[in-house]
């Protein structure tokens, strides 16, 4: 069940920031995407909704079908928030552009006997409109298959949950939504984490050729969305670092970089069949200094 767009069910709610005309502070981008948490904890679906842009987008989790505007946003909280209390466990935060990527852990409370914890990174880009900063898209990084594994091992307990789910998909998102869900069962899965983790061991031990040996001809390398960079440059800002985290959502794997001069995430697209890497997303607040 998507649950990356909860956010934090401990911050505060911050006040509306006043149009200056200047680009968003990060502490600004932060309190912008802490008030799910606000909305959250009171259950205000309307509060909650009113944080998205009029053509918002949510992909909970990559590789389902997103949804798309109020009306579809609002039928996404009625299926996979509203039933049940989530909370975010929040490891970093990384700000690069109007772009907030977050290292969480989720705990959702499924049935009573069921409180299940499942690794994601968010990504939450954010857009000024009329001088309120809103959420134009949020992208939540989690493994639908291994949600569903844990579920089920929670045997004969979890099986009312388990329909009370089936019945919201079918009721809120009809056949088509359900089959869209479902869809994020799809995707590189462990093969493509498989070759982001040998990518990524070579580059963090700094071996150019073994990484350029990974790469698709026509891949692209970019700082955040936007800032090209070499492969040359790319093993630079790893080099040294240590990978975690590998999280295989659709065909895109995300994966965290620790090292001595901070955090980073990588987001990697990849081609399934044959299977390549042909994108590479770095987000890193050290990286993009200067």
């Amino acid at each position: 069940m998507p649950i990356g767009a909860v956010g934090l069910v401990d911050d505060e709610v911050m006040s509306d920031r006043e149009p200056t005309g200047a680009a968003p502070t990060r502490a600004e981008l932060l309190a912008t995407v802490e008030r799910s948490p606000a909305a959250l904890r009171t259950h205000d679906r309307r509060a909650w909704v009113d944080l998205f842009t009029p053509g918002g987008r949510v992909d909970d989790p990559v590789g389902s079908a997103p949804h798309r505007g109020r009306d579809e946003i609002e039928r996404f909280y009625d299926t996979f928030i509203a039933p049940r209390d989530i909370t975010i466990h929040r490891d970093a935060d990384i700000v690069v552009g109007h772009t907030v990527v977050r290292d969480v852990e989720l705990e959702a409370e499924m049935a009573a006997s069921l409180v299940m914890r499942i690794p994601a990174y968010l990504r939450y880009d954010v857009e000024d409109v009329e001088g309120e900063l809103r959420i134009a898209r949020l992208q939540a990084h989690w493994e639908l298959p291994a949600m569903v594994a844990q579920f089920a091992r929670g045997g004969l307990a979890v099986v009312p949950a388990g329909l009370a789910l089936s019945r919201g998909l079918l009721v809120n998102q009809r056949v088509g939504g359900t089959l869209g869900f479902l869809s994020g069962f799809r995707g590189v899965g462990a093969r493509g984490k498989r070759h982001l983790a040998g990518f990524l061991d070579a580059a963090c031990a700094g071996d150019e050729v073994a990484v350029r040996r990974r790469l698709s001809e026509k891949v692209q390398i970019t700082l955040g969305d936007d800032r090209r960079i070499a492969t040359s440059d790319l093993v630079g800002r790893l080099a040294g670092g240590r990978s975690r985290k590998l999280i295989a959502a659709g065909n895109t794997v995300a994966a965290g970089i620790e090292s001595d001069g901070g955090r980073q995430v990588l987001i990697a697209e990849m081609r399934p069949s044959p299977l390549a890497l042909v994108g590479i997303r770095l987000f890193g607040e050290e990286a993009t200094a200067g």
